[in-house]
């Protein structure tokens, strides 16, 4: 079935509901003014509401039927710390802030589909919507499934979608099993000896030992991790005194690692402290590793996977639908969510716009139907009235 004419007239709705969310854009844990619109939002629709889940997230529940059954769906609601480049008549009104990623777009999106599902109430069950804050690296899955999201809100099975830059409008991208990279934050201080710079042979110089340590990290991926596996390692920090002539006493060394498999994050993890500490001796210095697991791998349930692809192929065609989309290194944390419920997350053609996490970013708005339609299908499909 094409998307619902039910779906289709709320499209303007849903984008002026985008323009101000885009207009008005707050980072992790800060969207206390988005969130607020979501909740009145459902509440006016008849929804069951639940403020301040994982600090400032929302759920909403529509109970409609008899049925046991509850399905799951997820959209992130924060923009990124950055500055806007683009001169549209809805840009950010901050400074330092922007929905670069297009999570306005996902929580307009899952207003309509809410909206649509309240009306129609073409199911049996109930649905339980997940407006997550602090998608964006700072804990936001983690906060919600802390304070209980599943035990208070049980679900069977959880689905979410991201916006895809350079995918076409209306096409949509999904794989079965590890479809985006986990992903760790780490933080090496390297510890020596401070002398003047005119000096060196009075120091145990540290960043002469970070940046052999750098160097002796790129050997990890290479011959650590088996050639069918995925790795990397990204040094993308190095930081070490305050003024030219003077060796320091600490430096710093920064960046992210990416991997598919949990086993392999561990590893890469092992390794890395192994080798800093021991380059470090070498140098008569001292390493300490801080690695933080941002974001685990995200993995799809094969069957719920292909239901995904089932609900996206019977909108726009099957010819539209990609069920082996590529492995992508990015990382997301609805990933935690699916560690606890198995579901699906599927990309949505966002066209031919800039790439994500970029200053002239916009989401689509042709894309909201087509996000929102998946949704209310998704429900309508897995709570169907027996």
């Amino acid at each position: 079935m094409p998307i619902p004419e039910k779906i289709s007239a709320l499209a303007p709705e849903m984008t002026a509901w985008r323009h101000d969310f885009h207009a008005h854009p707050e980072i992790g844990f800060e969207e206390q003014r988005t969130s607020e619109i979501v909740a009145k939002a459902l509440e006016g629709w008849g929804y069951e509401v639940h403020r301040n889940v994982g600090k400032t997230g929302v759920v909403g529940r529509l109970k409609v039927g008899t049925s046991s059954r509850s399905v799951g769906l997820r959209c992130d609601m924060d923009a990124l710390p950055m500055q806007e480049t683009t001169q549209l008549a809805y840009r950010s009104k901050y400074e330092n802030r922007m929905h670069a990623c297009g999570h306005d777009g996902h929580t307009s999106s899952m207003l309509g589909a809410a909206k649509y599902l309240a009306e129609t109430k073409n199911f049996d069950g109930t649905v339980t919507l997940i407006f997550q804050p602090a998608e964006e690296g700072v804990g936001g899955a983690r906060a919600m499934l802390a304070d209980g999201l599943f035990d208070r809100f049980p679900c069977d099975v959880v689905f979410g979608f991201h916006n895809a830059p350079k995918l076409d409008v209306g096409k949509f991208a999904i794989r079965p099993g590890y479809m985006m990279a986990g992903g760790a934050f780490f933080d090496i201080k390297v510890q020596g000896r401070g002398s003047h710079g005119a000096h060196p042979e009075h120091s145990i110089d540290p960043v002469l030992t970070a940046c052999q340590i750098v160097t002796a990290l790129q050997s990890i991926v290479a011959r650590n991790i088996g050639a069918v596996d995925q790795g990397v390692i990204s040094v993308t920090r190095i930081e070490g005194g305050d003024a030219y002539n003077v060796v320091p006493d600490t430096a710093f060394i920064r960046g992210t690692a990416r991997f598919f498999k949990p086993e392999i994050g561990k590893l890469l993890e092992e390794n890395m402290k192994r080798m800093a500490k021991g380059v470090a001796a070498g140098f008569g210095a001292t390493a300490e590793v801080d690695w933080r697991l941002i974001f685990a791998p995200l993995y799809n349930t094969p069957d719920h996977a292909a239901f995904a692809a089932d609900v996206a192929a019977e909108l726009v065609g099957e010819e539209q639908v990609n069920r082996d989309g590529g492995l992508k290194m990015g990382s997301e944390d609805f990933s935690f969510m699916l560690e606890k419920v198995p579901g699906a997350y599927i990309n949505i053609g966002n066209g031919d716009s800039a790439q994500v996490h970029n200053p002239a970013y916009d989401f689509n708005d042709k894309v909201l139907p087509y996000a929102a339609a998946f949704y209310a299908r998704v429900v309508e499909k897995k709570l169907a009235a027996g």
